[in-house]
Parts: structure tokens; C-alpha cells; sequence
């Protein structure tokens, strides 16, 4: 069944809810624990028998400044420089007020979820991910996505938030001045069945699993991997065009330059930041690995067989195994190891001479054509993981005002319809290489959290 709009009044004995979320990821959850943290039930409306989403695949690392956790590290840190990193990687294209607002949210966001519901975040040391001008990764201990949200969904049942799991929804019921009145959502019996709501969050997707989109809207993944949920199918924007909402950053996505072949694992870009190099079958770089994961995703799927190899030694390989993904990556057989130039050579299958030159620009004491600098050479033995890039999410949706409301393409806001997280358009601009480490957590904790403090505001003013 595709998603419809019904203009409409559900029946008089449907159930009700003050606020129904579509979507029990990070992004869904948060606002529900915002809510709850107000006093105000909600619903979480959940299409999977558990909640996870694009959320439990992800590293789980959220980006933030300002936090208790940063100031007792001693790590100096502002919304205003974030904000700053987060616009000098899209070149000035993100959406400003967004920018803004999910800088200033998500610090105090992560401090209240700690605070208030025992959840504990570390900052990740050792190394800077890309365009990030400080340490500001955080990450619970596990330092794995599906931990983040089973601590959240933990928390969110525990504060009285109510989840229901195997409910699809694919009707929006509305007024036809644009009021929410409630949700249709399939049953795993194929029965449809029916809440009514005084305000709805869209925390539910992106497009990334709906192949048609992805030929449409980002052609040059239209034969990468898709490494995220089935379940992003694109449902808010089909909403969206039927109720006339503005679209906006649909070229913008999260790809991967380092999804391990044929194992399907993510490999940590911490191997990239550390000193690590991506080296096609020819035995050649071909681009600076420090820029980001993200549009090394196109990078890698240009080279020859779009593949290329994680080439990496042993300080880095020390680094490596502290990241859930790599040792499942590793456990899956995807590391190799080489413990000389030719060795590594015949692994990937390139002229040793080639190979010699390259691994020899890899010093702090040459000019690296990309504009790269080293701390220092790679040294023998090698370790090498064969990737390819892979889409991971993606960052246009629904166009949204700072409080999260979804905006009507002549500029006026729907009152109680928001969106958030995949939903909704995100902070990367319009294309690949405006992605920031983290802004698709930065995204689902911020806008959660902003949505449900712009519903409780607005609730608590109602008569």
C-alpha cells in the first residue's frame, strides 16, 4: 500500500493521543523523551517488531559542543565554531536556520538524556573525524548504533512512552486547512487500524531504499550499495508532494568510501584520519582521504572495478580494533595482511613499481599531489581491506522551519505537523560532499528534541 493523505475526520471512537511519532529510531525516540520529560504522552508508532532503523546501523556517534562531558575533558568547544564547521563543509549551503538551531539543541539535548535518564556518553579521543575543529563525537560506551538505541528505547519505555512495534503507517488523516487529525498504520495481519492525534512528528525516513528515487534524485549511486534500512522508502516526501509541502537538499546524501567487499561491513574511516590511505588496483591514490567519507563513496565507485583498498600498518590496525565495526569486519575475514611492498603488490593486483612511488609520497616530508599532509610513513607490514563505496542515507526531505514545523511550498507553516531526522531535509546541503561526520545523529537528536519542545510549548498554551 503507498502512503496516502486522507482529508478527513477519523470516526468518533478512534483512539487518541495528544502527540502519535511515526518512527521509534534515535530521532523519534529523543522526542519522545522530550515529551515525556514534560508531562506528555505520545505515541511511537514503530513499522519493525523492534525499533532500529537506520539509527541501530550507524556508528552511533553524535556530534555536539558544549556538553558537561566536553568541559569536564577540558575540551573547549562552542555552538558557534560547530555551526561553523557544519557550514564550511557544504561551502555555505546548509540551511542556515537549521544549522543554528541544531548546533545550539543537541548539546543540551545529550546533557538531558545523561542527566535525566542515566544514559552516558563518552567523547572520542585519539583523532579528529573529518571537518570537525575539535573533539566533539559522542558516543555510549559500546560505541555501536545499536546500543545507543536500545539505551534510548530502554529509557523511553521507562518514562512511560509508548511504543507499538509491527505498525506500518501509510495514511495521514488531515483537516482541509491542513490540522493533523491522526494516522492510519497496517498490522502485520494486513488490517488497518487507526489513532487520532492533536500533533504528529514525521521521525520516520529518507530514501535511500526506494531504487526508483535514488535512479531519480542521486544517479551517480543508482548501482552503489545501499547499506541502510529497507525501511527508508521515501513515505515522507510521498506525503509531502500530496500535501503540498516544500522539498528541499533531495541531492544531498550520506555515502560511504569504505564498505567492505564481499563481507558487507562497515569499515571505521578512523583508519583514514589515523594515516591510512585508499589505493585502487592500479596502486594508485586518488584522493585526499581526510576530506571525508562521504563523497569518498563516489571517489571509490570511480576507480576500476569500483573498488579500492584500505591500506593501513600497525599503529593504525591498533587504533582500528577499538571500533565494534572493524572487529566485525575483521571476525568477517576482511582484513588482509602483507608483510612486504611486494606482497601487498600481488594482493592488489598492481605494477610493484606503481606501488613503490605511492607508498613512498606517503611521508611527512613530501608535497602530496591531493593537498594531504602525513605525520608520518606507512610502515611494513601492511594491512589492506578491499571496499567499495556504498549509500548510506539521505539528507534531503521534507523543508522545515527552526522549530521543526513543515513548511508549505508557499511558505507558510503546517501548525502541527513537524518533521525531523530522515524525514526531513538536513544540514548537509544539496550534494554528497556536504556531509559532516555525524549530521545524520546530529539531525535525529536535535530536530527530535527541538519538534517535542515546540509541541509541549504549544500544548501547554492550548485552552
Amino acid at each position: 500500500m503507498t502512503p496516502q493523505v486522507i482529508i478527513g475526520e477519523l470516526p468518533a471512537d478512534t483512539p487518541h493521543v495528544p502527540v502519535a511519532i511515526v518512527g521509534a529510531g534515535v530521532c523519534g525516540l529523543v522526542a519522545a523523551l522530550t515529551l515525556r520529560d514534560a508531562g506528555i504522552d505520545c505515541l511511537l508508532l514503530e513499522r519493525d517488531a523492534s525499533p532500529s532503523g537506520s539509527s541501530a546501523l550507524s556508528s552511533g556517534f553524535i556530534p555536539a559542543a558544549g556538553t558537561a562531558i566536553q568541559k569536564a575533558l577540558g575540551i573547549e568547544d562552542s555552538t558557534a565554531l560547530f555551526a561553523s564547521d557544519i557550514l564550511g563543509k557544504t561551502r555555505g549551503t546548509a540551511a542556515a536556520h537549521l544549522v543554528q538551531a541544531y548546533a545550539c539543541a543537541v548539546g543540551p539535548a545529550l546533557d538531558q538524556l545523561a542527566r535525566v535518564h542515566g544514559i552516558e556518553f563518552e567523547v572520542l579521543d585519539g583523532f579528529l573525524y573529518p571537518g570537525h575543529s575539535v573533539r566533539r563525537m559522542h558516543a555510549v560506551r559500546e560505541r555501536t548504533g545499536l546500543a545507543l538505541m536500545a539505551q534510548l528505547e530502554r529509557a523511553a519505555t521507562a518514562s512511560g512512552a509508548t511504543v507499538l512495534t509491527e505498525a506500518l503507517v501509510r495514511e495521514l488523516w488531515m483537516t482541509e486547512q491542513g490540522q493533523v487529525r491522526g494516522v492510519g498504520y497496517l498490522r502485520p495481519d494486513g488490517s488497518m487500524e487507526h489513532v487520532g492525534c492533536n500533533y504528529l512528528l514525521l521521525a520516520c525516513n529518507g530514501f535511500g531504499g526506494n531504487p526508483e528515487m535514488v535512479r531519480q534524485l542521486l544517479p551517480e549511486m543508482r548501482d552503489a550499495i545501499f547499506a541502510g534500512h529497507a525501511g527508508n522508502d521515501g513515505s515522507a516526501i510521498a506525503w509531502g508532494r500530496q500535501l503540498g509541502a516544500r522539498l528541499a537538499d533531495l541531492g544531498g546524501y550520506q555515502g560511504h568510501g569504505s564498505w567492505a567487499v564481499p563481507q558487507g561491513a562497515l569499515v571505521s574511516w578512523a583508519l583514514m584520519m589515523d594515516g591510512g590511505v585508499q589505493i585502487n588496483t592500479r596502486g594508485e591514490r586518488f584522493h585526499d582521504e581526510t576530506h571525508g567519507y562521504s563523497e569518498a563513496s563516489v571517489k571509490v565507485l570511480a576507480q576500476p572495478g569500483s573498488v579500492a583498498w584500505n591500506v593501513f600498518d600497525q599503529t593504525t590496525l591498533n587504533l582500528a580494533r577499538s571500533f565494534p565495526d572493524f572487529r566485525d569486519a575483521e571476525g568477517a575475514g576482511a582484513l588482509r595482511s602483507c608483510p612486504d611492498l611486494p606482497s601487498l603488490a600481488t594482493l592488489l593486483g598492481c605494477d610493484p613499481a606503481v606501488l613503490a612511488a605511492t607508498l613512498a609520497g606517503i611521508s611527512p616530508e613530501c608535497i602530496d599531489p591531493f593537498g594531504r599532509t602525513f605525520a608520518r610513513p606507512l610502515q611494513a607490514p601492511y594491512f589492506a581491506v578491499k571496499v567499495t563505496g556504498a549509500l548510506f542515507h539521505t539528507q534531503g526531505g521534507l523543508d522545515i522551519d527552526g522549530h521543526c514545523r513543515v513548511i508549505r511550498e508557499d511558505g507558510s507553516v503546517f501548525s502541527t505537523l513537524f518533521a525531523a531526522g530522515g524525514a526531513a531535509r538536513g544540514v548537509s546541503g544539496n550534494a554528497v560532499w556536504g556531509y559532516l561526520s555525524g549530521n545524520g545523529l546530529l539531525s535525529a537528536v536535535a530536530g527530535g528534541a527541538i519538534a517535542a519542545t515546540t509541541i509541549s510549548t504549544s500544548l501547554e498554551g492550548s485552552p
